[in-house]
C-alpha cells in the first residue's frame, strides 16, 4: 500500500472509490491458463487531502504491466485520425520543421509520430513495451525501449539533444513516480520548447460516472488543478488547455518552462473556472462517488439478468481495459456474455481477465447474431456502431453501460 501521495508526498488516507481486488486489466488469459489462479491486486483509489490528486494506493510494478503489452493504438481508426489532426496542428502552431525534434513518451506502435514524419519533422519514440516498440521500429520510427524518467531524459538529451515538442498522450496516468517523470520532462525540453500532455479529465470521470477508466495501469486521475501542482513542483507551467472528447472527456495540457514568457490561453482560464464551479478545489466534491458507481453496477446486473431470463443472448465489442474493470466489478462472467470481439489480432483467441469471456474476430457477431452488443469501449461508440451497423438487420441492439445501461435501438 502507498501511504504518501505520488505527487506532493502528503498523507494518503481518504477513499475515493474502492473496487476490490481485481486482475490486471490487460492481462489477457491464454486457453492453457484458464484453470490457473489469476493474480489479483487491490483497486482502491484515494484522494490526497493536500493536493487533491486522485490515485491508487497500491502499485503493481510497471514491468509487470507494460513489458509485453496487448494494446496497439493503430487498431482504432478514430484514434489514428485524432493523432493526425494533432500533428498537423502542432506543426503549424509551433513552427516545427526539419531542424526540430519531436519526442513522444509512450509512443506505442508509432501511430502518432508517423504523422510528424510526413511533415519531414525528425522524431523519437520512447516505449517500454518491447513487442509494441518493435512494430514502430519496423515502420521506420526510431524508438527507445525504456521507461521515461530523469535518467532516461539525461541520456536522450546527450544522444539526440533537447526536444522542441514533447508529447505524452494518455501516459501521465501510467506513471508511478510523478516527480521523476515531470522532472524528466523539464530536463528533456528545449528552453523554448513545448510539452503536450493528454489526460482523461477527472471532472468528466466524476460527472459521467466513468469509474471503469480506473484500473491498475492508471496510477493517477487528473484534474487541471492537480496537474498544475505536479508540473509546478518541477519548474514547469501549464500555459494553455484544450478540452477533447476522447476517453469520455480529456484535457490536452500545453506546458513550458516556468520562465518561458508565453501568455496563458483562454482554454486554461475556462477549465480552471469549470473545476472551481464543480468544487474540485474542495474535498467535498470527491465524496459520494461510490454511490453513483453502485447504481451503475445494479443496472448492468439487472440488464444481463433480464436478458438471460428471456432467453436472449448478449455479446460484447472491444476487449478493452476499461471493459475489464466494469465486468469484474459487476461480477460478469461467460454465463452472462457469450463472447467479446475485437479487431486486435493480439487479443483474439484469448480470454478476458477475471470474467474469462472468449475473444474472437468481429465476424462472429454476424455469424451468431446476438440480440444485444454491449460496447465496452464506450468512448468509441460512434466508430463501433458504424462498423457494426448491420446488426440491425436481424433486430440486434447496441448497449452502452456507462453511466447506467442504455439500449440503443
Amino acid at each position: 500500500m502507498i501511504a504518501a501521495c505520488r505527487s506532493c508526498r502528503g498523507p494518503l488516507v481518504r477513499t475515493f472509490l474502492d473496487l476490490g481486488d481485481t486482475p490486471l486489466a490487460n492481462s489477457y488469459v491464454d486457453e492453457d491458463r484458464l484453470g490457473q489462479a489469476e493474480a489479483r491486486f487491490p483497486l482502491h483509489a484515494r484522494v490526497c487531502d493536500q493536493c487533491l490528486l486522485v490515485q491508487l494506493d497500491h502499485s503493481v510494478p510497471p514491468e509487470d504491466i507494460f513489458t509485453d503489452y496487448a494494446y496497439f493504438s493503430s487498431y482504432s481508426d478514430a484514434w489514428v485520425e485524432h493523432a493526425r489532426r494533432f500533428a498537423d496542428a502542432a506543426v503549424e502552431r509551433f513552427g516545427l520543421g526539419p531542424a526540430s525534434l519531436v519526442v513522444e513518451i509512450a509512443s506505442n506502435d508509432g501511430y502518432l509520430l508517423k504523422h510528424f514524419q510526413d511533415h519531414a519533422v525528425p522524431v523519437l519514440g520512447v516505449e517500454p513495451a518491447a513487442n509494441v516498440a518493435e512494430v514502430a521500429i519496423g515502420q521506420g520510427i526510431p524508438t527507445e525501449v525504456c521507461f521515461f524518467g530523469q535518467n532516461t531524459a539525461r541520456r536522450l538529451v546527450g544522444e539526440r539533444g533537447h526536444a522542441d515538442l514533447l508529447v505524452g498522450n494518455n501516459v501521465l496516468a501510467h506513471v508511478p513516480d510523478l516527480d521523476d517523470f515531470t522532472g524528466g520532462l523539464a530536463i528533456a525540453l528545449a528552453s523554448d520548447g513545448v510539452i503536450s500532455i493528454e489526460v482523461p479529465h477527472l471532472l468528466r470521470l466524476i460527472q459521467h460516472v466513468e469509474f471503469d477508466t480506473i484500473y491498475h495501469e492508471h496510477f493517477s486521475y487528473f484534474s487541471l488543478l492537480a496537474a498544475e501542482r505536479a508540473f509546478g513542483r518541477n519548474g514547469l507551467r501549464v500555459f494553455d488547455v484544450e478540452e477533447l472528447p476522447t476517453h469520455g472527456g480529456s484535457l490536452r495540457l500545453f506546458a513550458c518552462h516556468v520562465d518561458d514568457p508565453r501568455s496563458e490561453g483562454e482554454g486554461l482560464r475556462r477549465v480552471r473556472q469549470a473545476e472551481a464551479d464543480a468544487g474540485l478545489d474542495r474535498i467535498a466534491a470527491y465524496e459520494g462517488f461510490a454511490a453513483k458507481v453502485e447504481r451503475c453496477r445494479r443496472s448492468v446486473r439487472d440488464f444481463l439478468g433480464s436478458v438471460r431470463a428471456e432467453g436472449g443472448r448478449v455479446a460484447a465489442y472491444g476487449a478493452a481495459a476499461k471493459g475489464n474493470t466494469l465486468l469484474n466489478f459487476c461480477g460478469v462472467t461467460a454465463s452472462d456474455i457469450d463472447f467479446v470481439v475485437d479487431r486486435n489480432p493480439h487479443k483474439q483467441g484469448r480470454y478476458l481477465p477475471g470474467s474469462h469471456i472468449p475473444i474472437d474476430k468481429p465476424d462472429r457477431v454476424r455469424a451468431e447474431q446476438p440480440d444485444y452488443l454491449l460496447i465496452l469501449p464506450w468512448n468509441l461508440r460512434d466508430e463501433v456502431m458504424a462498423q457494426m451497423a448491420d446488426i440491425r438487420t436481424w433486430g440486434g441492439k447496441f448497449v452502452i453501460p456507462i453511466p447506467e445501461v442504455a439500449v440503443v435501438e
